[in-house]
């Protein structure tokens, strides 16, 4: 079996919890994550702030109430994911954002899929296009698909 490596998106791990479309890809996503002890999410640090602000913002919208929103947010903070200091991606996200027009945050994905030579997924879809045709994976989530060997 081959494992999975990646980056994920905010946009991504949150709908393991919040009922978006795109809900079930990002679960069979988590799945091979937490059914394959070999795969590596990787994150940038900034993943548990960005989280964060989308579980307050469902907050603030009524969708989720604040024990929800800790509860939700705490077990997403126990998934295992690799992350990686935004200082040590800060240089080359600036480059990415200003080359292809994007938040410096969004380019900090990029950067960190870019670093280990993996793809990064992300439920939007603007960055997705925006990156098209770029030397970077960056993967729809909604047209990715699971490994044939994956757990």
């Amino acid at each position: 079996m081959s494992s999975l490596v990646c980056v994920v998106d905010a946009s991504v791990a949150v709908k393991l919890f919040v009922a978006e479309p795109l809900a079930d890809e990002a679960i069979s996503l988590f799945t091979i994550l937490t059914t394959d002890p070999n795969s590596v999410f990787h994150v940038p640090d900034l993943f548990y702030v960005e989280t964060a602000n989308i579980f307050w913002k469902q907050v603030r919208n009524g969708a989720l109430s604040p024990a929800q929103c800790h509860a939700d947010h705490a077990a997403l903070r126990s998934l295992r994911l690799r992350a990686t200091p935004t200082f040590d991606l800060a240089d080359e996200a600036l480059a990415l954002a200003t080359t292809h027009g994007v938040t410096a945050y969004d380019a900090c994905y990029v950067a960190l899929a870019q670093r280990h030579g993996v793809s990064f997924i992300t439920a939007d879809d603007k960055l997705v296009r925006k990156f098209s045709g770029s030397t970077v994976s960056v993967e729809w989530l909604g047209s990715w698909t699971p490994p044939d060997d994956t757990p």
